[in-house]
């Protein structure tokens, strides 16, 4: 152990004299083992890259669509379809001219997952591990560095279209996060529900005090009701964001259609004047007050009644991208962002485990484990089924690998996300990663290696001798439900190692709190409601015995576990 401790802090100072992109312990690992091999395939990677560059002038585009809370297997598997009465034939014809990944790791719910997405780190590093709601009074901080402004510094247009739920400060707007134009929800979409048709059908409680009788005992106004939240915001690099369309469910169902709409025009605008870009469309997907009449799909449940909006926008963009003649030099990467709400889902929706145990908000397979394919006519071999793991942070470091921007990731901090452009060129067995820490909010829940998972928390009984029941082989166990005490025993002190190695690297680059602030400020056309927000906090503060940043980052004790879905 001494040995080992001496090796990873001569690591650690290298590092710090070095300007290169710094991972976590357990690559540099794997790197001393399979380095040599690495770098002869990153050589033929760069020549095919090198080649396609030449072909067309310029890097390749990237195409990223994430939505939400879907089971692996519930898409780009037309067998498994046919016992659940619908089909995405748009998604499944993607899986199969380009990538099946059957070990895509993401975050346990959403707000963590794409901050993971957009920082290539584990959420828990900078803030943003739990699902944030109104009024948050946070979100991404400015010192983030997003894939956007990766890109952005290599010469690419940027755009985002759909959900972010990324905060609702200024600072976590996402054309304040190196997009060039955005169209985006600081929220999710319970805001679907946040109205007073909903109020009225009791879906949610005392949100509109305008429907009810006038309460006499009410003191308090707006007391616990978050007014002059805001649904959608649009914004441009460098500018002032404006509310968009307003705060209905009749707000909420034109979004998607809209944020379709600005990602076809910005790469048609992109194509046609020859540059670069990078576009993320993350649709709100699934409307909590829709109405399927007459349903869509056989199943008749809501899921299954969202999803061909989705696949038909995945077969657009397909064909758009082939008419446009940009198909050969534009990877197209579609994932969903955790598994399903199998805890108290609503009814009829059709939220399904499938394989493997749990869902949205739980460290088990179920929750992190999701359907996510790559596309690329002439890069990627067609009808390729992946074993490799791969995690929702690697996307950040082969996007800039693939653009040619890796110098400008930053090397001050620890960047979780992997090159895995030989996983997606190459094939199978050519990933760079065989491990996986999962947190639950800030508690480090589960660790993968290999075949191989223990949890850290949730484990059964512990004996007198110390060993808990929480040692699974997920090709003998996949839905994690019969623990191997005896035959994996072995593997505790290597599990334990993982973890040392990841901790002793958290503590050389500490973990750093969300950004705060006052919701919904930089906003040119802001309602008075909204404007009333800073208006409130401030008559607080007058009243109070302490300072604005005193009020807006104090840590209220046990608030993350309650925005945290894996407790």
């Amino acid at each position: 152990m001494k040995k080992l401790l001496i090796v990873l802090w001569t690591l650690l100072i290298s590092f710090s004299t070095q300007a290169q992109v710094t991972h976590d312990a357990e690559y540099y690992i794997l790197k001393m083992q399979n380095g040599d091999r690495w770098e002869q395939e990153d050589a033929e990677i760069q020549q095919r890259l090198q080649q396609l560059r030449q072909k067309y002038g310029q890097p390749p585009n990237i195409v990223f669509l994430l939505w939400d809370d879907t089971a692996f297997g519930a898409v780009g598997f037309p067998a498994l379809q046919k016992n659940f009465g619908y089909s995405t034939p748009n998604i499944n014809k993607m899986a199969a001219e380009g990538i099946n990944f059957t070990r895509m790791y993401t975050e346990p719910s959403c707000t963590p997952t794409r901050a993971a997405a957009l920082t290539g780190r584990h959420p828990v590093r900078h803030g943003m591990g739990e699902v944030g709601m109104p009024h948050e009074f946070s979100g991404l901080r400015a010192g983030e560095v997003t894939i956007a402004e990766v890109l952005s510094k290599a010469g690419y247009a940027t755009g985002f279209f759909g959900k972010g739920h990324l905060g609702d400060i200024e600072e976590s707007y996402l054309h304040n996060q190196g997009f060039d134009e955005a169209l985006f929800t600081p929220m999710n979409q319970i805001t679907s529900l946040y109205n007073p048709q909903a109020n009225a059908a009791n879906a949610v409680l005392g949100m509109f005090p305008e429907i009810y009788p006038p309460d006499p005992y009410q003191l308090d106004s707006p007391g616990l009701i978050p007014a002059g939240w805001v649904m959608n915001i649009e914004g441009r690099k460098g500018q002032e964001g404006r509310e968009w369309c307003g705060t209905s469910n009749e707000c909420f169902a034109k979004f998607d259609p809209e944020a379709e709409r600005r990602t076809l025009a910005f790469i048609r605008r992109n194509a046609e004047e020859k540059r670069p870009f990078f576009v993320a469309y993350w649709p709100n997907f699934l409307n909590f007050m829709a109405r399927y009449n007459p349903k869509p799909s056989v199943a008749g449940l809501m899921v299954a009644d969202a999803f061909p909006a989705v696949d038909q926008f995945v077969g657009s963009l397909m064909e758009e991208m082939k008419s446009l003649g940009i198909a050969e030099n534009t990877v197209f990467v579609a994932l969903a962002d955790n598994g399903p709400m199998v805890h108290s889902p609503p009814a009829g929706w059709g939220m399904l485990p499938m394989l493997y145990r749990g869902g949205k908000g739980d460290f088990t397979e179920g929750g992190v484990r999701v359907p996510a394919f790559a596309w690329w006519p002439g890069m990627i071999k067609p009808a390729q089924t992946v074993g490799d793991i791969i995690h929702i942070t690697d996307l950040y470091t082969t996007f800039a690998n693939l653009a040619g921007a890796e110098r400008f990731i930053p090397t001050d901090r620890v960047v979780d996300g992997l090159n895995q452009t030989a996983l997606f060129l190459n094939g199978d067995t050519h990933s760079r990663r065989d491990y996986v820490f999962i947190y639950s909010g800030k508690e480090l829940g589960a660790t993968v290696k290999g075949r191989y998972k223990r949890h850290w928390l949730g484990a059964g009984d512990v004996a007198a001798s110390g060993m808990p029941e929480a040692y699974y082989d997920l090709y003998m166990d996949p839905r994690e439900e019969h623990p191997q005490l005896v035959p994996l025993i072995h593997t505790q002190g290597q599990f334990n190692h993982m973890v040392a190695r990841h901790q002793l690297f958290k503590r050389k680059y500490p973990d750093v709190p969300s950004g705060k602030g006052i919701p919904y400020t930089g906003l040119a056309n802001a309602r008075p409601e909204t404007k009333a927000i800073a208006e409130r906090v401030n008559a607080v503060i007058e009243a109070m015995p302490f300072t604005v940043k005193e009020y807006l980052q104090y840590q209220i004790p046990g608030a993350d576990k309650v925005g945290d879905w894996g407790h």
